[in-house]
């Protein structure tokens, strides 16, 4: 096996893995805000559970309770929610490694944005996992902490300054991706670093005999909902690398920006839906999610569009060397790209038949777009691109 099919199985298992497990994670998040939402509390004076919920599923019928701190017996068999958010995140550095990291000048590096080496784009990338981290626990701790709206307002903020920040150093599809490990890595250590050894305390203190201090339990509510509300924005993330209307926009903080209010206003209106909450009380974040949806189509939509009337004339002996220069070393029958054993999706260009069966694609990925050639490259200029595109464009 060579090294080019033994990265792709490498790239394919970690990826496959990163899904399922990330599946695990979001599926109990999501379930355990449902639960606390839909709990009914107990009357004032009354023993016991501080919630209680009834539900049905698969045939059967399960009767919840939660204490706020902790019972008074602990029960053995304590069923801990944690490996599915630490397995996510190993599978998805080891993705971010098998797919950014080792093809580097590909996908993680645009000499047009900035003209660094491998190393030093690596070096930033573990950099700003770290520091973001750092940065959000640092608030999280802050006076911040007792005025949750504004706490929110500001690691808002934060994510949009880090996404402006990539978008300076790293190409499109690495600018993207990095926002998504940016937040994944927060909401990951938010489970590794605090909500799972402040439970830990409460289990401790109550097995000694100890009265719990209910501050762990409120700290880690904390985190746990921050962590649900990044969840739908992290998913777009995730996957933005296969739309270059979102990658190749010069202004991608901006869309950023418009997917965390997205995203936090849809799971704020499954939040308040699973609570019972009256439709006048948060029916205004649908119509503001909307609105946020219709400015982040506009956006996309004004980039400007190269003019591809101004190359004239075309050759197809000069699309062709174009073709070859810039598309052909990964979209050929035989690949002579290191990275590649067979073309991407299946598509060659290597002759005018090619081009032509592909033409909207390549107007998408390489003229209207600098998504392709992968990370530039090859440093296909404007120009180029406005030659390809006429050659595209004309009548045949």
């Amino acid at each position: 096996m060579d090294f080019a099919l033994a990265a792709d199985w490498f790239n394919l298992l970690s990826r496959w893995f990163h899904i399922t497990v990330g599946i695990t994670w979001i599926g109990t998040s999501f379930y355990f805000m449902s639960l606390d939402y839909s709990l009914k509390a107990k009357r004032p004076g009354e023993t016991g559970a501080d919630g209680v919920a009834w539900e049905v599923h698969g045939g059967g019928f399960y009767h919840v309770q939660k204490y706020l701190v902790a019972p008074d017996n602990l029960p053995p068999d304590l069923l801990w929610h944690k490996w599915a958010a630490y397995l996510t995140w190993v599978s998805g550095f080891t993705l971010l490694v098998a797919q950014y990291y080792l093809n580097a000048r590909g996908f993680l590096i645009d000499p047009t944005v900035a003209d660094i080496q491998p190393w030093q784009a690596i070096a930033l990338s573990l950099g700003s996992i770290v520091a973001g981290w750092l940065a959000y626990d640092a608030l999280c701790k802050s006076p911040l902490a007792a005025r949750p709206a504004l706490l929110a307002v500001v690691v808002f903020a934060m994510v949009v300054g880090a996404a402006w920040g990539f978008g300076q150093v790293f190409s499109g599809r690495g600018a993207f991706i990095h926002v998504g490990v940016f937040v994944g890595t927060i909401m990951a250590a938010n489970v590794f670093l605090v909500i799972i050894p402040n439970q830990r305390i409460v289990v401790g203190d109550l097995i000694a005999g100890r009265k719990p201090d209910p501050k762990y339990g409120k700290i880690g509510k904390t985190r746990s909902t921050h962590n649900n509300y990044l969840t739908l924005p992290v998913l777009l993330m995730m996957v933005s690398n296969h739309y270059p209307m979102l990658t190749s926009h010069p202004h991608g903080w901006l869309i950023v920006a418009f997917i965390l209010v997205m995203g936090a206003l849809v799971q704020h209106t499954l939040n308040r839906h699973e609570a019972g909450d009256e439709w006048q009380s948060y029916g205004w974040a649908v119509p503001v999610a909307a609105f946020a949806l219709v400015c982040t189509i506009f956006i996309t939509s004004q980039r400007p569009k190269l003019d591809v009337s101004a190359a004239g004339q075309v050759s197809e002996a000069r699309a062709l060397e174009l073709s070859a220069k810039h598309c052909a070393t990964c979209h050929a029958r035989r690949p002579s790209h290191p990275g590649f054993t067979e073309p991407p999706k299946g598509v060659a260009l290597e002759t005018a038949a090619d081009l032509r069966r592909h033409a909207a694609a390549i107007a998408q990925q390489a003229v209207q777009s600098n998504a392709m050639p992968l990370g530039n490259e090859t440093r296909m200029t404007d120009p180029e691109r406005a030659e390809l595109g006429a050659y595209l464009a004309a009548p045949r």
